[in-house]
């Protein structure tokens, strides 16, 4: 028996111990946000946290995570209120979508590990995951957006955010 923790709950587990994690979490868990992308690794649509570090849960056997904490894109806060989540909001970072969760992921573990990251940085932590619409210039301005969120005690709903013609992000205050 294996203990699937997931999102703060514990899942016994009795099914194929090879079975890839992402289809326990899909099919048998419920847990439909994470994506199936390649089926090896290499897209990272598939992206949850096993102990807070991004992994590729298509690649990752049910028996190498028994007992550990993972968090799925359900798991990243209880009403969507994350910073990431809502600097994807607000940016209106998703195209066709697919993508985005594993994107998510990645993107949280980047700022728990690093808060402040630089432009080299996003772009090394979110070289695995593949977006086939090309949202990456949306998806490294709301990480440095959700950076800001999470350094600062302002709400996403009292920053004005303009993404000018050069495409250079610029934050303020509403009314500022």
């Amino acid at each position: 028996m294996i203990t699937l923790n997931v999102n703060g709950r514990a899942h016994q587990y009795s099914d194929d111990e090879n079975m890839p994690l992402l289809w326990a979490l899909r099919d048998i868990l419920n847990y439909t946000g994470t994506k199936y992308g390649c089926g090896k690794g290499l897209c990272g649509a598939c992206t949850v946290h096993l102990n807070g570090q991004p992994v590729r849960s298509c690649a990752t056997p049910v028996s190498a995570v028994n007992g550990q904490k993972i968090t799925t894109i359900e798991g990243l806060s209880n009403d969507g209120d994350h910073p990431v989540q809502q600097a994807w909001q607000k940016l209106n970072v998703p195209q066709c979508g697919y993508c985005q969760s594993g994107q998510m992921m990645s993107a949280a573990a980047l700022l728990a590990a690093n808060p402040t990251p630089n432009d080299a940085q996003i772009e090394q932590a979110m070289s695995g995951n593949i977006c086939r619409c090309g949202t990456y210039e949306r998806i490294k301005k709301a990480i440095h957006l959700a950076a800001d969120l999470s350094t600062k005690t302002a709400s996403v709903d009292d920053l004005a955010v303009d993404v000018g013609s050069t495409g250079k992000l610029s934050i303020g205050k509403q009314g500022a």
